[in-house]
């Protein structure tokens, strides 16, 4: 049992995913997330102001484990053509974790992202901007082609989005996805390369 004065945010987020993936997100409230943690409902709104709050910061919470390694990806020194293929392979693999390792929550997450689309919005420009960093060192160092470096970032998110967007998800447990991956990272790094 928490007290209500030794309650955190994150623990409220923990027993929110929890409530979410024994209820699903039609039937969670934050009575069940209240009732987990052994304090009352109004405790919980002290952190989180309302059940749409509180389902917004579970949404973001998921999106930042689910890409906490892209922006050490983006930044570290290196070839970007390694960069890039490190960064996709890294989100791809986080992605499908998450799929296959807990279906319940990432069911869960998918009506989420659905819901809080500022949240999602927000975080497919973070992501965005991690390529497009990549992209601006591979054009630096010429080994990738001139262009607008974020409209290149996009287009290279985009070609992915099969590995990566959730609506895909039912396809990531196929033998052959991997080899998929790889023959799509052809195209776009042959695509990107200097000639």
């Amino acid at each position: 049992m928490t007290t209500d004065t030794t309650l955190t945010a994150e623990q409220i987020l923990t027993a929110a995913e929890d409530a979410l993936r024994r209820f699903g997100p039609a039937k969670a409230t934050v009575v069940d997330v209240a009732r987990t943690l052994g304090v009352s409902h109004s405790s919980v709104y002290r952190h989180f102001p309302s059940k749409a709050a509180l389902r917004e910061a579970v949404t973001q919470r998921w999106l930042d484990q689910a890409h906490f390694q892209l922006a050490f990806i983006s930044t570290e020194p290196g070839p970007a053509e390694e960069r890039l293929h490190r960064w996709l392979v890294t989100l791809f693999a986080a992605k499908r974790k998450k799929a296959l390792d807990d279906p319940e929550l990432f069911a869960t997450y998918r009506t989420l992202v659905e819901e809080n689309s500022r949240t999602v919005g927000a975080n497919i420009d973070t992501l965005v901007d991690q390529i497009a960093q990549i992209v601006q060192d591979g054009m630096e160092k010429k080994d990738f082609k001139l262009a607008h470096i974020l409209t290149t970032a996009r287009a290279v998110f985009d070609a992915t989005a099969h590995f990566h967007h959730p609506a895909y998800a039912s396809e990531w447990s196929d033998p052959q996805v991997d080899e998929r991956f790889e023959a799509v990272w052809t195209l776009i790094l042959n695509g990107l390369r200097a000639k």
